[in-house]
C-alpha cells in the first residue's frame, strides 16, 4: 500500500514503513544534543492526541501507536550516546571554511532569521535532485515517496526532508570543505557544464555556504542523512571541528536528511511555533515542495459518557419526570462535548506561484486572489501585468497597481524604504528592503520578482550593489508603463489618475529615460471641458491649423487660472488653454521641454506672438509708435527701477496691463511656491536672484485709462496724479500677474488716496479728544468728596 503526496494536496499520507522512517528520526536528535542524563527523554514519550486528527496527515490510529513503538524502540541512553560519540570520526574544518564561517557569523549575514530559509532552500535543492533522479531511475524513490519539507520544534529545532541524502564521504566532502559547496563555485561549475552541454542536475542539492548560516542560532548542529548507495550517518559539529559515524539505529530515514539545531540562549524565539510559521511563510511560501510544521489545534469532539458518571448523573435526576425516549435514541450511545489539543502536520506554503506559470494559463481570478493573499489588501487591483524578461538576466514578474494609493504615499518621499516588491531567487524570498528596486515615483507598484539569475547566499546589503539589479529595475520600470498606458481610458481619468497623478508629474521631473513614455500618461485639465480631464494628445490633436506651441497657464485653482488676464487674448481667439492647478504641476512641465514637436508656452512669460496679417501688422506697429511716449514715460520716469520695459501688450483684452515674467524668471505662481517652501531662509542666492528680476509691464492700449494716462503724459510729464496712477497701475497688474507686493501699506495708502479725491475729500479727519476712561472719572470723583470732607472737618474744628 502506498500513497503519494504532491504540493497540491493539503493530506499527508503514505505507508506504515514509511511513516515509521519519518518519525523515528527525532530520538536521536533530540538525544544526541543533550549533555546531561538527566536531560535525556529515555522513555521517549509522544503526546496523547499525536497524529489523531483528520485533517492534515490523515494518519489512522494503528499507525501512529506503531510509530510510537518504534519510536521507544530506538531510544538511546546516555551511555549508548557518549560511546557513540567516542567511536566517531574526528576532523577539523578546512581552513577556508573556518574563515567563512567567522564571515557568516560576523559580518555576512546580520539578519540572523535567514538561516531557517537557507535551510529550507538546501532541503529544496535536495528534493529537486531526487526527483530529477527518478525520471531516469525508477528504484531512486522505492525507499519513500513523499517530497515533503517537515519542520518540528521540541527543545531543539529539526528540519527534515526526503532528498537526495548524503553519503559519508559526501558529508565530509560537502560540509567540511568549502571546494565543491560554494556559492561561486556551484554557479561556475554550472556555466561551464552548460557550455559544454552537459547535464547540470548533478550539481542541484549541494550544500551552499548557507548551511553554515545555522551557526548565526546554534551552538551545535547535527545531521543525519541516509543516501540510497550508503547507510545511514550522523555529523554533529559545534563549528570549531566536526565528527561523522554511522548511525547505530540503522535505516530510520528511508532516505533524505534531517537537521537539528541546538540553539542558543539568545535564539530561544525560534522555538516558538508562531515565529516559525511566520519565517517559513515569509521566506520560503513559494518553494515547489510542501513544507509542514508540526502544530497543534484545539477541536470540540465528541466523547462518551463514562458508565460511572452517567449513574451519578441519574442519581441527580431521580426526582424529575421522566419522558420516554424513542427506540431510535434508546440505541444511541451518550456523548459529551470536550475540547482536545491535536497535533498534526500544518502546511504552510498552499499559496502557488502563478508567476512560475505561463501568462496564457492564468485566469484573472487567479491574479486577483494571489493579489489579495500576496498583498493583504481587501481591494481588487486596477491593473497587473506578467512577464518574463530575457537577456542579460532572466526573471519572471507579476506587478499589480493598487486600486488605492497607500496611506502616507508621500511621507518621506525618497527616504522612506519601500517593500511592495518582493524579491525571490528561484522562488526563495530574498528581501524586500530596497531603495531603489523601483523608481521613488512608482512607489504604489506591488509585485513580486523572481530571478535564477542572482547569488542566493548573500546578504542584501552585497545584493543590493548587483549589477544585475539595475537591469532589473529598468525591465520592471517599461513593463509597469506598459501597464499602466493599457489601463482603459475610463478607468484611468477616474480612477487611476485621481489616486496616481501626482506620482505621474513627478516621473517626468525625476526619470529621464522615461519622460517621453511617461508625458503621454499626463492628463490635465483645459479650457476645452469644465469637468474632464485631456491628455496632451488630445490637446494637440485640437490645436489651431497654424499653432505652434501649447499654452498653459497655472494657478491656485481653475477659477484664478481661466480669469488670468493674461488668458483674455487666448480664449477670444479660440486657442486651448492647459490649466495648472497642483503645485508640482508647473515644475513638471519645465522639465518636459516639449510633447510631440510642440513646444509649451508659459502665458505668463515672454513669448506670446499671434498669427497675424499685414494689416494688422502695420496697425499694431502704429500703435506702438503712438504709445512711445507713455511705455518710455513709464520706463525711465515713472516706474523708475520697478520695471525692465513697458510694452503694447498682445495677450490683453479688458485688463488695463499685465506684468510679465522673462522667459527664464518666475511666474506669480513658481514665486509663491518658492517662498512657500518650508526650508526657505531668503538667503539662498539664486531664490533671491530670481526674485528680484525685473518684469516687463504690458499695457492694453484699448483701455480707457491707459489712452487717458497717454493724454496726460502728453500734456505734461511731470503730472502727479498720472504718476500716481501708473503707480496703482502698476501694483494692481502686480496682484492680477499673481506676484506679491513688496509693500502693502505704501499700496492701502495709494488706494485710500484716490478714493478721497474721486469722492473730494481733501481734508484729513479730525482728531477727536480722548475720553477718560470710566474707572479714572470715579477716582477723580471720590477724590473731590474726601477733599470735601476733609474741609468740613477742618471748619468744625475752627468753629469748636
Amino acid at each position: 500500500m502506498k500513497k503519494s503526496l504532491t504540493q497540491d494536496s493539503s493530506v499527508i499520507s503514505g505507508s506504515e514503513k514509511m511513516s515509521m522512517n519519518c518519525f523515528r528520526v527525532w530520538p536521536w536528535e533530540l538525544c544526541a544534543a543533550v549533555k546531561a542524563e538527566d536531560e535525556l527523554d529515555i522513555d521517549g514519550a509522544v503526546e496523547e492526541d499525536l497524529g489523531k486528527s483528520r485533517d492534515g496527515s490523515k494518519t489512522d490510529d494503528e499507525v501512529v501507536q506503531r510509530e510510537e513503538e518504534a519510536i521507544q524502540l530506538d531510544g538511546l541512553n546516555a551511555a549508548q550516546i557518549k560511546e557513540i560519540r567516542e567511536k566517531s570520526e574526528k576532523h577539523v574544518f578546512q581552513a577556508e571554511v573556518n574563515r567563512m564561517m567567522k564571515l557568516i557569523i560576523n559580518s555576512l549575514y546580520k539578519n540572523k532569521e535567514i538561516f531557517l530559509r537557507e535551510l529550507i532552500s538546501n532541503a529544496s535543492d535536495a528534493l529537486d535532485k531526487i526527483r530529477l533522479m527518478s525520471l531516469t531511475n525508477d528504484e531512486a524513490m522505492a525507499t519513500n515517496e513523499e517530497l515533503t519539507i517537515k519542520i518540528k520544534e521540541k527543545n531543539m529545532l529539526h528540519i527534515t526532508d526526503t532528498g537526495i541524502g548524503m553519503t559519508k564521504e559526501d558529508l565530509v566532502k560537502n560540509l567540511g570543505t568549502i571546494a565543491k559547496s560554494g556559492t561561486s563555485e556551484f554557479l561556475n561549475q554550472m556555466t561551464d557544464m552548460q557550455t559544454e552541454d552537459q547535464s547540470t542536475s548533478e550539481l542541484i542539492g549541494q550544500f551552499g555556504v548557507g548551511f553554515y548560516s545555522a551557526f548565526l542560532v546554534a551552538d551545535k548542529v547535527i545531521v543525519t542523512t541516509k543516501h540510497n548507495n550508503g547507510t545511514q550517518h550522523i555529523w554533529e559539529s559545534d563549528s570549531n571541528e566536526f565528527s561523522v559515524i554511522e548511525d547505530p539505529r540503522g535505516d530510520t530515514l528511508g532516505r533524505g536528511t534531517t537537521v537539528t539545531l541546538v540553539l542558543k540562549e539568545e535564539a530561544s524565539d525560534y522555538l516558538e511555533l508562531e515565529t516559525i510559521k511566520n519565517l517559513v511563510k515569509k521566506y520560503s511560501q513559494f518553494i515547489n515542495f510542501p513544507i509542514f510544521v508540526w502544530a497543534s489545534k484545539t477541536e470540540t469532539v465528541e466523547e462518551p459518557i463514562e458508565e460511572d458518571a452517567e449513574e451519578a448523573e441519574k442519581d441527580t435526576t431521580e426526582d424529575e419526570v421522566e419522558v420516554e425516549e424513542e427506540d431510535e435514541d434508546k440505541d444511541k450511545p451518550k456523548t459529551k462535548k470536550v475540547e482536545k489539543t491535536v497535533w498534526d502536520w500544518e502546511l504552510m506554503n498552499d499559496i502557488k506561484p502563478i508567476w512560475q506559470r505561463p501568462a496564457k494559463e492564468v485566469e484573472e481570478e487567479e491574479y486577483k486572489a494571489f493579489y489579495k493573499t500576496f498583498s493583504k489588501d481587501t481591494d481588487e487591483p486596477l491593473a497587473h501585468i506578467h512577464f518574463t524578461a530575457e537577456g542579460e538576466v532572466t526573471f519572471k514578474s507579476i506587478l499589480f497597481v493598487p486600486a488605492a494609493a497607500p496611506r502616507g504615499m508621500f511621507d518621506e518621499y525618497g527616504s522612506k524604504k519601500n517593500d511592495y516588491i518582493k524579491l525571490f531567487v528561484r522562488r526563495v524570498f530574498i528581501t524586500d528592503d530596497f531603495n531603489d528596486m523601483m523608481p521613488k515615483y512608482l512607489n504604489f507598484v506591488r509585485g513580486v520578482v523572481d530571478s535564477d539569475d542572482l547569488p542566493l547566499n548573500v546578504s542584501r546589503e552585497t545584493l543590493q550593489q548587483h549589477k544585475l539589479l539595475k537591469v532589473i529595475r529598468k525591465k520592471l520600470v517599461r513593463k509597469t508603463l506598459d501597464m499602466i498606458k493599457k489601463i482603459a481610458e475610463e478607468h484611468y481619468n477616474d480612477k487611476f489618475w485621481k489616486e496616481f497623478g501626482t506620482n505621474i508629474k513627478l516621473g517626468v521631473i525625476e526619470d529621464h529615460s522615461n519622460r517621453t513614455r511617461l508625458a503621454k500618461l499626463l492628463r490635465f485639465t483645459t479650457s476645452h471641458s469644465e469637468t474632464a480631464v485631456s491628455s496632451l494628445e488630445q490637446y494637440v490633436e485640437r490645436m489651431k491649423e497654424k499653432q505652434d506651441k501649447i499654452y498653459f497657464m497655472a494657478g491656485t485653482n481653475r477659477k484664478e487660472a481661466e480669469s488670468s488676464p493674461f488668458v483674455e487674448r487666448l480664449l477670444k481667439k479660440g486657442y486651448e488653454v492647459v490649466y495648472l492647478t497642483e503645485p508640482v504641476d508647473e515644475y513638471c512641465i519645465q522639465a518636459l521641454p516639449e510633447f510631440d514637436g510642440k513646444r509649451f508656452q508659459n502665458v505668463a512669460k515672454e513669448g506670446i506672438k499671434f498669427d497675424e496679417s499685414e494689416k494688422a501688422k502695420e496697425r499694431r506697429e502704429g500703435l506702438e509708435k503712438n504709445y512711445e511716449p507713455l511705455t518710455t514715460w513709464l520706463k525711465d520716469k515713472a516706474l523708475k527701477d520697478k520695471i525692465e520695459k513697458a510694452i503694447i501688450s498682445q495677450r490683453l483684452t479688458n485688463s488695463p496691463c499685465a506684468l510679465v515674467a522673462s522667459q527664464y524668471g518666475w511666474s506669480g505662481n513658481m514665486e509663491r511656491i518658492m517662498k512657500a517652501q518650508a526650508y526657505q531662509t531668503g538667503k539662498d542666492i539664486s531664490t533671491n536672484y530670481y526674485a528680484s528680476q525685473k518684469k516687463t509691464l504690458e499695457i492694453n492700449p484699448k483701455h480707457p485709462l491707459i489712452k487717458q494716462m497717454l493724454k496726460k503724459v502728453n500734456e505734461n510729464d511731470d503730472d502727479q496724479t498720472a504718476a500716481d496712477l501708473a503707480v496703482v497701475l502698476f501694483e494692481t497688474a502686480t496682484l492680477r500677474s499673481g506676484y506679491q507686493l513688496a509693500d502693502t501699506k505704501a499700496y492701502g495708502d495709494r488706494i485710500e488716496r484716490m478714493l478721497r479725491l474721486s469722492m473730494n475729500i481733501e481734508e484729513e479727519p479730525e482728531e477727536e479728544p480722548e475720553e477718560e476712561p470710566e474707572e479714572a472719572a470715579e477716582v477723580d470723583e471720590e477724590d473731590e468728596i474726601a477733599d470735601d470732607d476733609e474741609d468740613s472737618t477742618t471748619a468744625d474744628k475752627e468753629e469748636l
